[in-house]
């Protein structure tokens, strides 16, 4: 048979919808590529955007009425004083004068016209007496050892401390009791030398002492006796 003569074949339901899906993504993609659709995005955004901008406008505030001027100040004019005329000060009546009677009323209170005596004011008390000064503190004689009629020797020096050179100074403390006795004595100042030392320590114990006195009445005192040991 020839071409002509042979029948179409027929498009299924499935090939026409996929047919049309095809032509619809072609007219897109035409439509993008021409500007249709941009044109279009142009047209709808615009409006958009007017309709956030436009806003109803605020209402306008009134001013305020202006405040009614102040009255003006008028000077205060000082006011005239008056002199005031003092009244004459009206005269006192006349008093019927007391005319007093000898006989006296029978109800009438007794009493003395001796005057009266005006009392005597209390004395002041006295101030209190000061409290008696303390009493001055007893003079003190300290003892001695230098009076001429006690006749203290001179310290013995000894005959090695004399050899050898040896001299210096020794400071006995010497306790001497109310009759002028030595009671004891112990070193106060050495002088560097042990046998000088002991030689001042046995010469106190030998000498007799004015004793000291407090008040004027003798009594047991410590006494410092310095002896020097000087080579000639």
């Amino acid at each position: 048979m020839p071409p002509a003569d042979l029948p179409r074949p027929r498009l299924s339901r499935n090939a026409a919808i996929a047919l049309g899906v095809v032509a619809l993504h072609v007219g897109l993609i035409w439509a993008l590529q021409s500007g249709l659709l941009l044109r279009t995005a142009q047209l709808i955004v615009p409006v958009e955007v007017l309709a956030q901008l436009i806003e109803l406008p605020e209402p306008k505030a009134e001013p305020a009425p202006p405040a009614p001027p102040a009255p003006p100040v008028r000077p205060v004019t000082p006011s005239v004083q008056k002199k005031v005329v003092p009244k004459p000060a009206a005269r006192p009546q006349a008093q019927p004068l007391a005319i007093a009677d000898p006989t006296p009323s029978p109800n009438a209170p007794t009493g003395s016209l001796a005057p009266a005596v005006a009392s005597t004011p209390t004395a002041a008390p006295e101030a209190p007496a000061a409290p008696p000064a303390a009493p001055a503190p007893a003079a003190v004689q300290l003892p001695s050892s230098n009076a001429d009629y006690l006749q203290n020797p001179k310290p013995a020096y000894p005959p090695l401390s004399k050899r050898l050179g040896e001299q210096g100074k020794v400071v006995v403390r010497v306790l001497i009791g109310a009759d002028g006795v030595p009671q004891k004595a112990e070193l106060r100042q050495s002088s560097g030398f042990e046998r000088l030392d002991q030689a001042a320590l046995a010469t106190v114990l030998k000498w007799r002492y004015v004793p000291g006195k407090r008040g004027g009445v003798a009594e047991e005192m410590w006494f410092n006796v310095p002896i020097n040991f000087v080579l000639e």
